[in-house]
């Protein structure tokens, strides 16, 4: 149970992130974008990161949380 609440931790803040690079969660609009946002990188836990990099793997970390990946399974 507690894996699954960090699952959900990092899917919830892999959409915020998504909305706050792109004002948006609609796929077909993000996917546009997404060739525009290349060269950007934010402050994030004292480094510079893409944020397409940072959205991916929260996105990819509540995946496989859910699905009870290897690493995040019990």
């Amino acid at each position: 149970m507690v894996v699954n609440r960090i699952a959900d931790l990092a899917f919830t803040v892999g959409m915020l992130a998504l909305f706050y690079t792109f004002q948006t969660t609609e796929f077909n609009i993000v996917f546009g974008l997404t060739p525009y946002m290349m060269d950007t990188t934010i402050l994030f836990a004292g480094s510079q990161i893409s944020p397409l990099t940072l959205t991916a793997t929260l996105l990819f970390l509540g995946a496989m949380g859910k699905s009870a990946q290897i690493g995040l399974h019990t």
